[in-house]
């Protein structure tokens, strides 16, 4: 069956069964390497990118179900050969050890900002915790986040490509 869906600012029709998770089709279909498969069941976060500028777990996310929608992965987050300022944050903190988690991470974060630009370290908290990083980079991930809200990081609302 064939679904249209706009995925960092492209126009694609793909031609796969209705089940099949985004994630696949991002991968698979694609070609979109940027984006993890984690647990498969939407617990870990490693899969996260955004729909309509939503968070989702795309390892449990069909296709059918986001049909014409604008999707954002991390490749989409950098503009111009310019990395994100999350993007450079987490370079700049040493967050990544694996690295495994970290493109969900990032689209969990970036979501956060662009919906609260001035999180609190609470906020920040409270919006990771979904994000599983088996590394434990979790102290690291926070200041990324705070360095970046807190205006070091040049960020501006809507700079995440979503």
């Amino acid at each position: 069956m064939a679904f249209s869906l706009t995925v960092n600012g492209n126009r694609h029709t793909v031609d796969v069964d209705s089940d099949t998770p985004l994630l696949w089709v991002i991968r698979d279909e694609l070609g979109l390497k940027g984006t993890k498969f984690g647990c498969g069941a939407g617990l870990c976060g490693a899969c996260t990118v955004h729909v309509n500028g939503q968070p989702a777990r795309s390892c449990s996310t069909a296709i059918e179900l986001v049909d014409g929608a604008e999707i954002t992965t991390i490749e989409g987050l950098s503009e111009g050969g310019n990395l994100h300022p999350l993007q450079q944050a987490w370079i700049s903190e040493g967050v990544p050890q694996c690295g495994y988690c970290q493109s969900g991470q990032i689209m969990t974060a970036a979501h956060l900002l662009a919906n609260n630009p001035s999180p609190s370290r609470d906020d920040i908290v409270a919006a990771m915790t979904g994000n599983l990083c088996r590394c434990g980079t979790y102290a690291r991930i926070v200041a990324a986040v705070e360095s970046v809200a807190g205006g070091v990081g040049h960020y501006q609302p809507g700079q995440e490509g979503a």
